[in-house]
């Protein structure tokens, strides 16, 4: 599923027009992006939570040349699933 069939299923179970519904999902993912910019997580009780996780620096390798290269740590978005989202997937 991609965001416009994302759009058009929410426009059709909430019964509104399919430009509300575009809004109603670009506002949550605008919340969500900010919240984990600031260093909060979300919590959907039910669906999951949001957050992020830190990764540390580490030495990689340039495929191409062979040369080591140092990347830096970084902090990556994460998704850890709830359990009723779990139990409806199995």
């Amino acid at each position: 599923m991609n965001k416009s069939e994302l759009v058009d299923a929410v426009a059709e179970s909430a019964d509104i027009t399919k430009a509300a519904a575009a809004r109603a999902v670009d506002g949550m993912v605008d919340a969500i992006t900010s919240a984990l910019k600031s260093g909060d997580q979300v919590s959907l009780i039910g669906f999951g939570t949001f957050l992020t996780r830190d990764r540390a620096a580490r030495t990689g390798r340039n495929p191409r040349t062979g040369d080591t290269i140092q990347i830096k740590a970084a902090k990556t978005p994460a998704f850890k699933a709830g359990k009723a989202l779990k139990d409806a997937v199995n």
